[in-house]
């Protein structure tokens, strides 16, 4: 017997940007996994009163993954939250990567990937339209890959003129790394290149700042960051009395 197995994003955490197809699969729910603070945002968002949550360690991603698939192969209705979108820095690639060195069996479950808003799209609406021309979405932890392949993809992204969203941008554990980002973009884009503070976005306590590179620090960022910064194409509308508009121009001359 084989049960459902969903891996849902649940949004940048406003309530209004999560998806039906996601509300309805927490519904469903046998079991919730993930992070606490995902699988609390979960019930609060409508998953199954019945539902058992199973909170466990960011760190214990491929952990929690064969755990959700043993529930599934047991029938049961498992789960797995993300913030944002499950596939982008999410539990979905941790769940397939289990399911590749896991048992022949697990190969046969109904897997379903719920898509979710993920940050950097609620950011951009959030500036006006940063995203209006290429861009890239980089993590600057280094948990699971060698700063130095961080440094390289920074480096080669401003020198192509992508605009670059930066996940995971600073940590307790990392504390310096996003001023060390910044060093390497400075080497390679104009001092007045802007660069976007954006905290908690559609949520009470959401934050915009808005700086120019030569100014920009790591301080100013937390874990409920995303740090935008533009290219050459990025233009800024300035409002008296407001935030300014970001937008990105279509076309290349």
């Amino acid at each position: 017997m084989s049960g459902i197995l969903f891996i849902v994003g649940l949004g940048p955490g406003a309530p209004g940007q999560i998806t039906d197809d996601a509300r309805d699969a927490l519904s469903q729910a046998s079991d919730l996994l993930g992070y606490g603070l995902y699988v609390a945002r979960a019930r609060a968002l409508g998953a199954s009163p019945q539902a058992i949550s199973h909170e466990t360690d960011n760190r214990e991603e491929l952990d929690r993954a064969r755990h959700a698939l043993d529930l599934a192969a047991q029938g049961r209705c498992p789960v797995v939250v993300s913030g944002g979108d499950a596939g982008v820095f999410g539990m979905a690639s941790a769940v397939f990567e289990a399911v590749a060195e896991g048992p022949v069996s697990w190969r046969g479950l109904d897997i379903r990937v719920i898509p979710g808003v993920t940050a950097v799209l609620a950011v951009s609406a959030r500036l006006g339209a940063p995203l209006g021309g290429d861009f890239c979405v980089i993590s600057l932890s280094d948990n699971l890959k060698p700063w130095e392949v961080v440094a390289r993809r920074l480096s080669l992204a401003a020198q192509a003129g992508l605009v670059i969203a930066l996940y995971n941008p600073r940590s307790l554990a990392r504390p310096d790394q996003l001023d060390k980002a910044f060093d390497v973009l400075r080497d390679v884009l104009p001092a007045e290149t802007p660069v976007v503070f954006a905290r908690a976005i559609g949520r009470e306590n959401e934050h915009v700042l808005g700086v120019p590179l030569s100014e920009a620090r790591g301080e100013a960022a937390d874990m409920s960051t995303l740090v935008l910064v533009g290219c050459a194409q990025t233009r800024q509308i300035e409002r008296p009395g407001l935030n300014p508009w970001l937008y990105t121009l279509r076309r290349i001359p």
